[in-house]
């Protein structure tokens, strides 16, 4: 079953970020396996990052990461 979901997060480990997403270790992501990275961007600290993330995740920042 394919969906249609988009799973945005900050880390400083991506690969094994994923890793840890396509083994199900997390339970509020494990329906949605398996994982592809899409887009990635290095922000200068975690608080931009945050900022970064909150936007991503918002219903505008979604339809952004759609039309990539």
């Amino acid at each position: 079953m394919k969906t249609n979901y988009i799973y945005v997060g900050m880390t400083n480990n991506l690969e094994k970020r994923i890793e840890r997403h396509n083994k199900g270790y997390e339970r509020t992501t494990r329906p949605y396996r398996p994982f592809e990275l899409l887009f990635q961007e290095e922000l200068a600290n975690r608080l931009e990052a945050r900022k970064k993330e909150i936007y991503l995740k918002s219903g505008i920042g979604k339809e952004y990461l759609r039309t990539l």
